[in-house]
């Protein structure tokens, strides 16, 4: 069998329905073979960017490796935000790139380059994979791709890349069946730990789990959810664990971070234990001030990579293992062994969410507040398996005020922070549905990076909603110069424009209309889902002054927030 026609079965027989390309010399092998197979679309991306992050979105909603292809050179280059995406948020994903002849490789000589477009994307993309391959055998070609289709999964997900020589993929093999298995790390010395847990729980006053993207990637969220209606313990979510719960279950309290809602921030600073499940608590989680955010509470530390624990916060009470079967231990133990929980703190909480509505956060701007259309937005979009969101100040006030509803998805570029994801990412995840609606939410920045997606949208006629919250500016970088450079706003106004989006998603072939009152905004959602299964784009105009309120005061407890208290260091944005 040709070396690429053994890659198009295997895809497939793994149950990959979608890969996501821009088209290139280096990989046409690759392209005929899964043409030819006619069980995988071939969605052809304007960008391999695009191509990256679609695979990013599908390997989140499918929790299967997205898989991505590209030539080399350039192609296999403008892969590698999409892989760093990937592999600091935890996706799996397969990135395969076409290289040149194996006889136009410069190998060891003193030269930059050899073949046309060769490029070592191997060296370049290590650091960002859980594993590179170079191909220089076709026979190796079935152990790798097991290996790297299981490597992808198992453990902490990650995406893995396979670079294939042109004369490799050309290739007769002889196809010889191998099987992996992956190995979930056992739960020792059970009871002891879930009798120390309950103890320490138990002693608690204000108990509180904060919920991480590892309950979505481990394929734990019901095991989750049957944990905490059995506990009854109050949880926050991190930015990329929002969906873990639905906002209105009754122990869901909110949003923590640097943009948290202001009331899970003071929940999250107060509490005195502090169950932490596949979460990293990085410095836009806790603040700067670690000692401040460790003082006076026990943390219990979940997670399946031992590195992340006492990491940053030290003297954690640390489990290493795969929140999947910490959570069906942990069922089966607390279901006979009941905790004690206070109701009081509870009430302290829902006191708190009631004193700081998040709507009421941005004052003294006109025109639109964008938490309450995030609001609304939500109430409209019932329809929708989930929201994509952009990276900005349309980030923010996206999590401090969507409304999941049971089975939506709440997906974002976090750790890489990827200004341009979220139109391409949400192709992947429609897809990934069975192209079931899903929604955009970007801003006039974020949007532009990766704007040549809409004629993706357009061709596949997917029914994807998109909201453009244009404030005219790179609104989360003015609001930083706002606070550290005396309000000189070069690049994020000076020296930036944007166009009129309606203009170019009707030049795509998309309907596209423009809101600037707050009272015209129901009869905008409306025409928004009029038709559920086309494309749609909503422009929203938002005051160029507002801010992404509140937002921790850098250097100072989580539980001091701007813009009532203000930062005594300078902090990323």
């Amino acid at each position: 069998m040709k070396a690429t026609d053994y890659l198009a079965t295997f895809l497939q027989s793994k149950g990959i329905t979608h890969v996501f390309e821009l088209s290139g010399g280096m990989i046409t092998h690759i392209l005929d073979s899964i043409h030819d197979i006619k069980t995988i679309s071939i969605i052809s991306m304007h960008h391999e960017q695009g191509a990256a992050f679609a695979a990013d979105g599908y390997g989140r909603v499918k929790n299967l490796p997205g898989v991505a292809l590209a030539t080399s050179g350039p192609g296999a280059t403008n892969l590698l935000t999409g892989i760093g995406s990937c592999y600091f948020d935890s996706v799996p994903a397969i990135f395969i790139t076409g290289q040149v002849n194996q006889h136009e490789l410069k190998g060891d000589k003193k030269i930059r380059q050899l073949g046309f477009q060769e490029t070592d994307i191997v060296s370049m993309a290590t650091p960002i994979t859980k594993k590179c391959f170079l191909v220089t055998d076709a026979s190796e070609l079935p152990n790798i791709l097991e290996e790297a289709f299981t490597l992808s999964m198992e453990g902490r997900p990650g995406p893995v890349l396979i670079d294939i020589p042109m004369n490799v993929q050309r290739t007769d093999i002889k196809v010889v069946p191998i099987n992996y298995e992956v190995n979930l790390k056992p739960l020792t010395n059970k009871i002891l730990i879930f009798d120390e847990l309950f103890d320490i729980i138990n002693a608690s006053k204000r108990p509180l789990i904060l919920a991480g993207r590892g309950i979505l990637c481990s394929n734990s969220k019901m095991l989750f959810n049957e944990f905490i209606k059995l506990c009854e313990i109050p949880v926050v979510t991190s930015l990329l664990a929002l969906d873990a719960i639905n906002y209105d279950n009754p122990l869901r309290v909110g949003f923590i971070g640097s943009y948290g809602n202001r009331w899970a921030n003071l929940t999250f600073g107060n509490c005195d234990c502090l169950i932490v499940l596949g979460s990293r608590l990085d410095i836009r989680q806790t603040g700067a001030e670690t000692k401040a955010f460790g003082a006076n509470k026990r943390i219990i530390h979940i997670d399946i990579e031992e590195g992340e624990i006492n990491n940053r916060i030290t003297n954690c009470f640390s489990i290493n293992i795969n929140l999947t079967t910490f959570l069906e231990n942990a069922i089966q133990y607390f279901s006979v062994k009941k905790l004690n929980i206070n109701n009081d703190w509870l009430l302290q909480i829902n006191s708190l969410r009631n004193k700081w509505n998040d709507i009421y956060e941005i004052n003294n701007i006109s025109g639109i507040n964008p938490n309450d259309f995030i609001h609304k937005l939500s109430h409209f979009s019932k329809l929708a398996d989930g929201f994509i969101i952009d990276v900005g100040s349309h980030q923010m006030w996206a999590a401090q005020s969507i409304e999941l509803k049971e089975n939506q998805f709440f997906i974002t570029s976090g750790g890489m922070g990827a200004m341009g994801y979220a139109l391409p990412a949400a192709i992947g995840a429609c897809f990934a549905t069975g192209t079931k609606p899903v929604v955009v939410i970007s801003g006039d920045g974020g949007i532009q990076l990766n704007i040549q997606e809409l004629q993706t949208i357009i061709r596949n006629e997917l029914p994807i909603k998109i909201i453009v919250l244009n404030n005219e500016s790179l609104g989360m970088i003015r609001q930083f110069q706002d606070s550290y450079f005396n309000s000189r706003h070069q690049s994020t106004v000076w020296g930036y424009s944007a166009p009129d989006f309606v203009k170019i998603a009707k030049a795509y072939g998309i309907n596209a209309s423009t809101v600037t009152k707050t009272e015209d905004i129901e009869e905008s959602l409306q025409n928004l889902w009029k038709e559920s299964h086309t494309p749609y784009l909503l422009q929203v105009m938002i005051d160029p002054s507002a801010n992404a309120y509140p937002k921790i005061a850098f250097g100072k407890p989580i539980t001091e927030m701007e813009p009532f208290s203000k930062p005594i260091d300078m902090e990323g944005t």
